[in-house]
């Protein structure tokens, strides 16, 4: 099997998304929302997904991809036989009047860099994921697209009938287009352009100014929170998982998923990630998104909802081709509708540092510590009770130990904030669920070959089960924790250290991939033992899977060492970060000096 990666590189402005190829073709947008339709959607089908590219007249060319640094900002350069010409994609992004203007706007600036590079421009966008195709409406400057569910509109200093025909045309000067989506751009295109870019810079590289990081492997630790940042959905303080739909976890696997939504477990992750780099915001605007969205509940949470309250993610099979003809191609997810009882403590863990942490300025939180005495409510009343896991099995229902991993890390969070609001009973309830919970963990503990298997009376091993070292309930140093990874490694961990969830048929067979966050999780659980050689190699054999611009996929096919599934995915960034802040950390130790 070839080798494969994702040739894309990621915008966006935390309003929306996109993917631009190394060819500097839109591949995937979607407007206006992440979890919408798509407008570019040639990431899932060729044909009817649409396009908007920039490439040269002919077809003997080359080109290579980078971001502005420190940037969410895209360049790619192409070199043409008769010259050479670059294309700058960015989402505006900056503060203004108090708030961050952050408009569906899409800019592609074309810069000619030597000779005389003939270009080409097709923008040919879509709607109902390609169902519906827009009259094409001509302005003075502008193209009017419509038919879709709000006006579209590029506004260009390119000959209209060019981009209309898609004809080449010389490049002798910059040109500039911006796309819109409902509102549109009614002031100077090229001087806003350069303006726009300029204020975009500056956001970013002021972002990354303020992010905290420790000094191991430090420009992948920037691209990946400058990733995750791209994730949350600022207006109701949402994060997805990742920003695609449909691809596929290894070719001719069937698994493809929707991960267009807010899973209450990677969201959790995403949070801590971005707070330990200090960007407190996104943790108040997800503290936020939980009141607003999870108190909606009457008694249940769901494992994963939508970035706004108003719809349900229902799983529908499209009539798409999908990437590289991998179907079925999926919108929704039937996850929503699974029991998956970690969630409640990871709400906890994640709300944690809202009553706790000093940085973060005290506020009023009656409705938060509403929400803590529920979901220490739901941890009692589902200790016993099965549930479809975190890898959300749709046919295996078990007492699975990830699920009883995060009734004790929450009951422990719980305890800290009823100490912190000074509530005694909260605290009793606390420790009762600790003691129960850690019992339950015990329970699927292995004695014969020592080790935590996947669920209470199942001999399966779990790759979610290295939490047990990296969270503390196992101590890192002792004879268990030694014995419990052993077991783990000789049966999910390959070569070159890269690791399967599972190995076990599921629902759709047996799985051929290996999960990048569990290897992350790997390499944490080893600098924690002092094992930090083995540690750093392995990072470094892991953040060698990325992309051309340092992006990760969700898994990586062992044989081939290829990307695939969802992309770029937040779990695989989260995992890359907190494994290199532990590896950090213990550099840093004095025992390693």
């Amino acid at each position: 099997m070839e080798k494969h990666k994702y040739n894309y590189g990621i915008i966006g402005n935390c309003s929306y998304l996109a993917l631009v190829d190394t060819n500097a073709n839109i591949g995937w947008l979607c407007w206006p929302r992440f979890d919408s339709s798509f407008v570019f959607g040639g990431l899932l089908d060729e044909e009817e997904g649409g396009r908007f590219s920039i490439s040269p007249e002919w077809d003997s060319y080359t080109s290579s991809q980078s971001y502005i640094t420190n940037t969410n900002i895209l360049e790619t350069t192409f070199e043409c036989e008769d010259g050479s010409f670059k294309v700058i994609d960015f989402a505006p992004r900056f503060a203004q009047y108090d708030r961050y203007h952050k408009p569906l706007m899409l800019v592609r600036k074309i810069i000619p860099l030597r000779g005389t590079p003939r270009v080409r421009v097709s923008c040919n966008p879509v709607g109902n994921y390609g169902k519906q195709q827009p009259d094409t409406i001509f302005g003075s400057n502008h193209i009017r697209y419509n038919g879709l569910d709000a006006p579209l509109r590029l506004t260009t200093n390119i000959p209209l009938s060019y981009v209309d025909k898609e004809q080449a045309f010389i490049l002798n000067k910059p040109y500039h287009c911006v796309l819109t989506w409902g509102e549109p751009l009614e002031a100077a295109l090229e001087s806003t352009v350069d303006e726009f870019l300029v204020r975009t810079t500056k956001y970013w590289r002021k972002w990354v100014k303020n992010t905290s990081t420790e000094h191991f492997r430090q420009d992948a630790v920037i691209r990946s929170a400058l990733t995750l940042k791209l994730h949350q959905y600022q207006d109701t303080g949402a994060i997805i998982a990742a920003a695609t739909t449909s691809l596929p976890e290894f070719p001719g696997s069937g698994r493809t998923w929707d991960y267009r939504f807010c899973w209450l477990r990677d969201a959790h992750y995403t949070v801590k990630a971005l707070n330990d780099l200090s960007h407190f915001r996104i943790l108040e605007d997800y503290g936020n998104f939980i009141e607003n969205i999870v108190l909606n509940e009457d008694r249940r949470f769901h494992p994963l909802y939508p970035i706004t309250i108003d719809r349900e993610p229902v799983e529908t099979i499209l009539p798409l081709t999908g990437y590289r003809g991998e179907a079925p191609v999926r919108v929704g997810n039937q996850a929503y509708e699974h029991i998956q009882n970690d969630v409640y403590g990871q709400v906890l863990v994640t709300l944690l540092p809202l009553f706790s942490d000093r940085r973060l300025i005290a506020q009023e939180h009656t409705t938060l510590i509403d929400l803590v005495r529920h979901c220490l409510k739901m941890v009692e009343e589902t200790m016993e009770e099965p549930d479809n896991g975190l890898w959300e099995f749709r046919g295996i229902s078990q007492l699975h130990s990830y699920t009883f991993l995060f009734h004790w890390a929450g009951s422990h969070a719980a305890k800290k904030i009823a100490i912190s609001i000074g509530d005694a009973k909260l605290q009793a309830q606390a420790e009762a669920m600790i003691e129960a919970s850690t019992k339950m963990i015990e329970a699927c503990y292995d004695e014969e070959r020592g080790v935590y298997t996947q669920a209470v009376g199942s001999p399966n091993l779990d790759a979610s089960l290295l939490q047990l070292i990296n969270m503390g309930y196992l101590d890192p140093k002792s004879e268990r924790a030694r014995q419990h990874l052993k077991v783990l490694e000789d049966e999910l961990r390959t070569e070159s250290g890269l690791f399967y969830r599972y190995k076990h048929v599921d629902d759709f067979g047996e799985p051929e991939s290996t999960f990048l966050i569990c290897a992350f999780w790997y390499v944490e659980a080893l600098a924690r033992m002092d094992r930090l050689d083995e540690a750093v190699d392995i990072f470094d054999n892991l953040v060698s899977h990325a992309n051309h611009l340092g992006l990760l996929s969700e898994d990586v096919h062992e044989k081939s060492g290829s990307q695939w599934g969802n992309f770029p995915q937040t779990y695989s960034h989260v995992g890359l970060i907190n494994a290199a802040f532990t590896i950090s950390r213990k550099l840093d130790h004095p025992i390693f000096l």
